[in-house]
């Protein structure tokens, strides 16, 4: 048979919903991939396509368009200068690693008396400049045994930006923290009474060996550890509604803050003068895998509460913007949580000057249970 032979024999013509035949009736693949002859598949060229569904005055159409949310707001006459959209990308060759990690990352959860929303957004100069997004966020579940105690893990994670592989450092030290979190046996004691030294020598612990962890990941690519720097934030919260007390711990800087009845608490967990009660680590300038021990707070939640854990690109302008402030409080407050595509465009208002890699957990506590 020659070519224009073949070619005629496999004009496609629809047979029925599970498959095709050829023009001669010989029966084909009934999945609607191409046939295999000598282990090569056959290319589709000229399969005709059944008639469109549509009403009888043609394609449905809605009285009025599809709702858009837009451009991030912004404070200010005038929106910063970079574009509010994905840009540039890191190519596979010069970074694997850094080339597919997404531009953002969108997340949440929901369990009785809480309700979670998250969101990582890749900075506005990263983009521009093709770099990859540096921060990284967990919302998962840790713990738990035969009587229950399953926690909450809630992180965010800012790689350091003069570290060359930070984004992989942040993204390891989120994913090390879950793991050795789900097999502590002493978190959910702890944090359920109130002992607060337990906690501490627990949190130093799981630090220690994410620590360790990081900097075994350096050698093995032949880097040195501080490569893989990172920050490390983490609310630990018992999924018991009965349960108010939230295990807080923290290595190197970022922000906690709380939206009580309207009004901001920028400063929860003592972050703006670093730890004085501790010599054990100073806020502000720590990181991973260098760090052996982290500041932390067992925090009381009441109801209508809404907490935010975030990397500073985050807590910087919420700090330093009133209109930011004002916008989020007016978004967050309250028990209605918005839909997770109104969350991200909400967390996106923008600030000129602030174009850093932005994450954040928000936790919003509805009560106990009824």
């Amino acid at each position: 048979m020659n070519e224009s032979e073949e070619a005629a024999r496999l004009h496609w013509t629809p047979t029925d919903p599970h498959g095709f035949v050829a023009s001669d009736g010989s029966p084909t693949v009934r999945d609607g991939s191409p046939t295999v002859r000598d282990g090569a598949p056959t290319a589709r060229d000229d399969y005709e396509l059944p008639a469109p569904v549509q009403g009888a005055g043609g394609p449905a159409l809605t009285s009025s368009p599809v709702p858009a949310l837009g451009a991030p707001a912004h404070s200010g006459p005038k929106a910063p200068s970079y574009p509010p959209v994905p840009q540039g990308l890191p190519a596979v060759t010069g970074d694997l690693a850094a080339a597919v990690l997404p531009d953002i990352v969108l997340d949440g959860a929901a369990y009785p008396g809480l309700s979670v929303r998250a969101a990582s957004v890749r900075g506005d100069s990263h983009r521009y400049a093709g770099e990859p997004r540096q921060d990284a966020l967990c919302v998962t579940r840790v713990g738990g045994d035969e009587q229950g105690g399953e926690l909450l893990m809630l992180a965010v994670a800012d790689g350091v930006g003069s570290a060359p592989r930070s984004h992989v450092g942040s993204n390891e030290a989120c994913r090390l923290a879950a793991r050795y979190l789900d097999h502590s046996t002493s978190l959910h004691e702890s944090i359920r009474a109130g002992d607060a030294e337990r906690f501490q020598r627990t949190a130093d612990d799981v630090v220690r060996q994410i620590g360790n962890l990081l900097g075994d990941l350096a050698l093995q690519h032949s880097e040195r550890p501080d490569a893989f720097a990172t920050t490390l934030r983490i609310l630990l919260v018992p999924l018991d509604p009965r349960i108010r007390t939230r295990g807080f711990l923290a290595v190197g800087d970022g922000g906690t803050a709380l939206l009580r009845r309207g009004y901001w608490h920028l400063d929860v967990v003592g972050d703006a003068d670093g730890d004085k009660d501790s010599d054990v680590i100073d806020t502000r300038t720590a990181a991973l895998p260098r760090a052996r021990g982290a500041v932390t707070r067992l925090l009381h939640a009441h109801a209508g509460d809404v907490l935010v854990l975030s990397t500073d690109g985050l807590s910087s302008p919420l700090a330093g913007d009133a209109g930011m402030r004002d916008f989020l409080a007016d978004a967050w407050n309250g028990d209605e949580v918005p839909a997770p595509a109104d969350f991200l465009w909400q967390f996106q208002y923008r600030v000129k000057s602030y174009d850093d890699d932005r994450t954040a957990v928000v936790l919003w506590e509805h009560g106990e249970a009824q």
